[in-house]
């Protein structure tokens, strides 16, 4: 998913009714200093600075819905106790989130309270009752003017079979974030979201390569209704099922992970609100991977904004720019191992000070011959020597990771030769490209390309386009 992608998403997402049924609780972190141990036994003495309390659960479902740009409509049990009071003022100081909560006739309200100590949970404390309660939600409110149905089955009771099925029969997308072994249970929804652990668990099958999991969603689709299957894998990504079709593994995005808490909440809104807002699957999961790997470098049970996928969307294209630059060393070992798979190999070279349209058209031509493309930049000094004082705008750095930037592009690496025929007598690339204002005879290393079998092409340039004459308009301008 690229920025233009994200964006238009993001936008059709923006006041997307969201239904989130399920099971409420209440997120109390108890967060402090650890110091000693104590004599009474081999366990660390927190010593209790802050405490903050949030909705769980559904309820976290409900505000990664709202903080991305959605209107949620919460449904979920609670009980009849100081807990369900806290829980339903939190509720109520949050925008965008429309409530219709039942009393649980166990009367007790699920609080999960987490013990904090310099970044990492010392102990959770799980007060809850047995599961009971949900059918109370079958003609929930929640359902109505929604444009899909999220169901957060925490097995506390509230994600019933009769509630499945009574979403199910409103015609709009279901999706479940799934508990216990029987996903039978939930009808022909749209999709179901287990983890990889709830998988192996629903289906007694491994889960942690590739093979496996292909083998563990095709058992699942053969024992529930499901329209199609996500498996969250963690740090390895998504893995995404359409019944009658291949699996389709997604990868993941290298994040530091700070906790994990509530991330399968911010998968299913993400997940969610882009299936409301009309995308498809693939694009869905993007999105989905994209949120969650925000969350994750949160404390606590957090959500998740569209400013910070923007942010994170640019630092992660960013990246992947920066490591598309290659020293020549290591480029020459990955040109070779190329070459053994039996990638043709492009080459290309130049000034690229100030990026324009006629570069970008010119490198999409370049990529079209050949299975990788590498962009070899003249150094600063270089093109001082060719073009004066005053060039490049734009120091190697900078140019390298703008190619780097292009999809078109595989790797990048400079030069300070006159000419870069010694870096193509090293790499003995399978194209040499060069623009159209060049003649055949006037490229530089094209007798040495096709000495060994390779061909020199002359892209396009776009006319009206070039880094001269940009600056020369900036010159002109008051």
């Amino acid at each position: 998913m690229d920025l233009g992608q994200l964006q238009s998403l993001l936008d059709r997402i923006n006041g997307v009714s969201v239904a989130c049924v399920g099971d409420l609780m209440l997120d109390r972190y108890v967060y402090g200093e650890v110091s000693r141990i104590s004599p009474e036994a081999p366990i660390p003495v927190l010593k209790a600075q802050r405490e903050v309390a949030m909705p769980g659960a559904v309820g976290n479902v409900a505000r990664n819905v709202a903080a991305l740009g959605g209107r949620a409509r919460l449904a979920g049990l609670i009980g009849d106790d100081a807990a369900a009071r806290e829980l339903k003022a939190a509720l109520g100081r949050e925008e965008g989130i429309d409530t219709f909560l039942q009393v649980a006739g166990h009367g007790v309200t699920t609080v999960k309270t987490r013990f904090v100590a310099a970044g990492q949970q010392l102990l959770r404390l799980d007060a809850e009752t047995e599961a009971s309660g949900g059918d109370v939600l079958v003609k929930t409110q929640a359902f109505s003017d929604s444009s899909v149905i999220l169901l957060s089955d925490y097995a506390k009771g509230a994600v019933s079979e009769a509630v499945a099925r009574a979403a199910v029969a409103t015609g709009q997308p279901v999706i479940v974030d799934p508990k216990g072994h029987d996903f039978a249970r939930y009808g022909a929804v749209a999709v179901i979201k287990p983890n990889a652990s709830e998988l192996a668990a629903a289906t007694g099958l491994p889960t942690g390569t590739d093979t496996e999991v292909e083998a563990a969603l095709n058992a699942l689709m053969e024992r529930c209704e499901a329209q199609a299957l996500i498996v969250t894998r963690a740090g390895k990504g998504m893995s995404l099922m359409r019944r009658g079709a291949p699996v389709v593994h997604v990868p993941g995005r290298a994040r530091e992970v700070f906790d994990v808490s509530g991330a399968g909440d911010t998968v299913l809104a993400a997940l969610g609100l882009a299936i409301g807002a009309g995308a498809d699957l693939e694009e869905a999961v993007a999105f989905a991977i994209l949120a969650s790997g925000v969350v994750v470098g949160k404390s606590g049970t957090a959500v998740v904004t569209p400013a910070e996928l923007i942010d994170a969307e640019m630092t992660g294209h960013a990246a992947i720019a920066h490591a598309k630059v290659t020293p020549i060393d290591i480029l020459y070992e990955e040109v070779e191992a190329w070459k053994r798979q039996g990638v043709r190999v492009g080459f290309t070279n130049g000034c690229f000070d100030i990026l324009h349209r006629g570069h970008v058209a010119y490198l999409a031509q370049a990529r079209g011959w050949c299975d990788r493309l590498i962009v070899a930049l003249n150094t600063d000094e270089s093109v001082r020597r060719l073009k004066g004082e005053g060039r490049p705008v734009n120091d190697l750095d900078s140019r390298a990771v703008v190619i780097g930037g292009l999809a078109s592009v595989d790797r990048v690496t400079a030069f300070d030769d006159p000419t870069p025929l010694a870096l193509i007598e090293r790499l003995k690339p399978d194209v040499l490209i060069k623009g159209s204002d060049y003649t055949r005879d006037g490229v530089v290393g094209g007798d040495l390309v096709e000495s060994w079998g390779g061909e020199v092409r002359l892209a396009d340039f776009k006319d009206g386009f070039s880094t001269t004459r940009t600056i020369e308009k900036m010159k002109d301008k008051p």
